[in-house]
């Protein structure tokens, strides 16, 4: 049996009214579908935590810089719901275009300093499109509680400032990376890597974890980013679009861990790029 599918707001907020009434707590796992063991761990964690748990699926055209990559991405809604099955999520809601995009949508929800490092500048208007859409789906469902995962680290937090700057009343839960058994960050992209480019891909992750033991022992940080990207050119990825230490807190750029320090890496691989991210152990 799949998972219960709404498509328009009115049925939404009809099934979620009887849920407020008698006070239970309700979570919400917003994805563009293709749903990935990353994604189910979303759901594990909001099962967990709330009484009830709405998975969103909505393969948002605003956030996408090239119409390729929208063209491209993959549309699997009934493997989806057979996936979320197991879980016995309360409903999957899968809005028309209109019910997020109506006639005559005006509005664009634009953060600065989050946005300004990484994937902003790399992905104009990128993040306007996840902030306006999170902004409505958590307004359309009413979660107490909304589950992204660490692997997009950088929505994450556009996320939670953007949530906490509108006061939106929904805690932001960020849940741990889910790698496969080479350590490659689970991505609905790794679908369109050959065999052999899912094996040039692996290389990202324990580059990633030199790189952060080297910072963390004291290492130069320019030639430990050298290091790294000479890795990864040799080992097939095309380009390192940037591969960059950042604060845990405000992602400001850093040289040395000196505070909770995340090390970032956007890469691309057989033409598809792909982002990780790990902690850095503090100095």
């Amino acid at each position: 049996m799949t998972a219960p599918i709404i498509r328009t707001l009115e049925d939404l907020r009809a099934l979620t009214a009887g849920w407020r009434l008698s006070g239970e707590a309700v979570g919400v796992v917003p994805t563009m579908g293709a749903l990935h063991a990353g994604h189910l761990s979303l759901v594990e964690a909001a099962k967990s935590a709330c009484d009830r748990v709405i998975v969103t699926i909505f393969v948002n055209p605003r956030q996408f810089n090239r119409l390729e990559d929208l063209k491209n991405y993959p549309r699997t809604e009934q493997e989806d719901a057979v996936k979320l099955a197991p879980f016995a999520v309360d409903v999957v809601y899968v809005p028309d275009p209109n019910q997020v995009y109506p006639d005559g949508f005006s509005t664009n929800v634009s953060l600065t300093g989050v946005t300004d490092v990484m994937e902003g500048p790399n992905r104009p208007g990128h993040f306007d499109g996840v902030a306006t859409v999170v902004a409505k789906l958590f307004l359309q469902t009413g979660a107490d509680k909304a589950f992204f995962g660490e692997k997009d680290y950088q929505q994450l937090m556009v996320v939670r400032h953007m949530a906490r700057d509108l006061d939106i009343p929904v805690e932001v839960v960020g849940c741990p990376t889910v790698r496969e058994p080479s350590g490659l960050a689970m991505s609905s992209r790794n679908l369109r890597l050959s065999e052999q480019g899912l094996l040039k891909a692996a290389v990202l992750f324990p580059t990633l974890q030199e790189a952060a033991a080297a910072l963390s022992a004291g290492a130069g940080y320019e030639s430990t980013i050298r290091q790294a990207q000479d890795r990864l050119i040799q080992s097939g990825f095309e380009k390192v679009e940037y591969l960059e230490l950042h604060s845990a807190a405000s992602l400001a750029a850093l040289t040395r861990p000196s505070e909770p320090a995340r090390l970032f890496a956007a890469a691309w691989v057989e033409g598809i790029r792909l982002i990780d991210n790990i902690p850095v152990a503090r100095i």
